[in-house]
């Protein structure tokens, strides 16, 4: 399934992998618009997940959990290992960050020195399934 992915989608997993958010919304934003489902809920999910971590890098907690919350929620109904993607790894790590932002609660400012339990845990990755 990997291979009938549009390449801007990998160039829009490796831009959510080096922590450009912003520019892998444009990416997939442009691919999701285009797209009918069930790619386009699931551009969508990737998408809110980067917008939701791009909040994060500027303080702002309460996008960051609203969208982190959005976007798993829209990728649960994709199977575990969609379009050669981990999925399970994916929101594994999402839900994660999730739960400790929601349990640091909101700050007048939020940096990654100063999340609490929250910066202990990487950011979520966008993993590959091994295909052999």
């Amino acid at each position: 399934m990997s291979e009938t992915m549009p390449q801007e989608f990998w160039l829009g997993v490796e831009q959510f992998n080096s922590g450009q958010f912003y520019a892998c919304h444009d990416t997939l934003e442009a691919l999701w618009i285009e797209a009918s489902e069930p790619e386009k809920s699931f551009y969508q999910g990737i998408l809110q997940i980067a917008v939701a971590l791009y909040h994060l890098s500027n303080q702002n907690w309460r996008g960051a959990v609203i969208l982190l919350g959005e976007g798993s929620n829209r990728l649960r109904r994709y199977p575990s290992d969609y379009a050669g993607i981990d999925l399970e790894a994916l929101l594994n790590q999402t839900v994660a960050l999730l739960q400790a932002l929601q349990q640091t609660g909101p700050q007048d400012k939020i940096a990654s020195d100063d999340l609490g339990e929250a910066d202990t845990l990487p950011l979520p990755r966008i993993e590959l399934i091994n295909e052999t």
